[in-house]
């Protein structure tokens, strides 16, 4: 039914939208959000990962800079417990008691994005050649423990790595924060297939 209303002189027809038009906007709306819901998911698992390596990056930068100031060494600790799925914490261990204490600083991996072992990693051996490094070793996630002097320098010195990695989606890749002996940190990325790119 058309609805006319004179304004004056002029007659001016108002209409709303029929049934099927908003139907067809509607199926066009559901048709775009199907093609574009799994983009979406991928790049939130990936910016997931990333910002947990990025966290975990800044907890040694911040254990490195706590041994400075303090001018004594400091560790950050890991501790995984195994459960389904697993739980790390990581802490800097200011007062270097081996304890968890509030007023240090802590992060805590659970759930999907987690610290993984080397095996778990596809080309985990060509992150070193990536990195140009001769060689990669690893902290045990179960009592983990990485010391930093009161220079900032890694104590005994050498080039450790820690993996990181989305247990339920392994097509968004892994991540990568490697500790060099001077106390620098870098994160890398690599795709399913193990190809390994530097992030900084």
């Amino acid at each position: 039914m058309r609805r006319v209303t004179l304004l004056g002189s002029k007659r001016i027809a108002s209409r709303g939208f029929s049934l099927i038009e908003v139907v067809i906007a509607l199926a066009v709306i559901l048709i775009l959000s199907a093609v574009a819901l799994p983009a979406f998911v991928k790049a939130y698992r990936m910016y997931q990962l990333t910002d947990a390596a990025t966290q975990f990056a800044g907890l040694l930068k911040f254990t490195r800079f706590e041994a400075i100031r303090l001018n004594t060494n400091v560790s950050c600790l890991i501790q995984q417990v195994a459960s389904v799925p697993p739980v790390t914490n990581t802490w800097a261990d200011s007062d270097g008691d081996g304890v968890e204490d509030p007023n240090e600083k802590q992060l805590v991996f659970s759930g999907t994005v987690n610290l993984v072992p080397a095996g778990a990693v596809p080309n985990a051996a060509g992150l070193a050649a990536a990195a140009s490094v001769p060689a990669l070793a690893t902290v045990p996630l179960a009592n983990g423990v990485v010391t930093f002097d009161r220079r900032g320098a890694v104590n005994p010195a050498q080039v450790y790595v820690f993996y990181l990695s989305n247990q339920n989606d392994p097509s968004v890749g892994e991540r990568a924060v490697i500790l060099l002996p001077s106390g620098s940190v870098q994160i890398w990325q690599a795709d399913s297939l193990g190809n390994w790119v530097s992030l900084g």
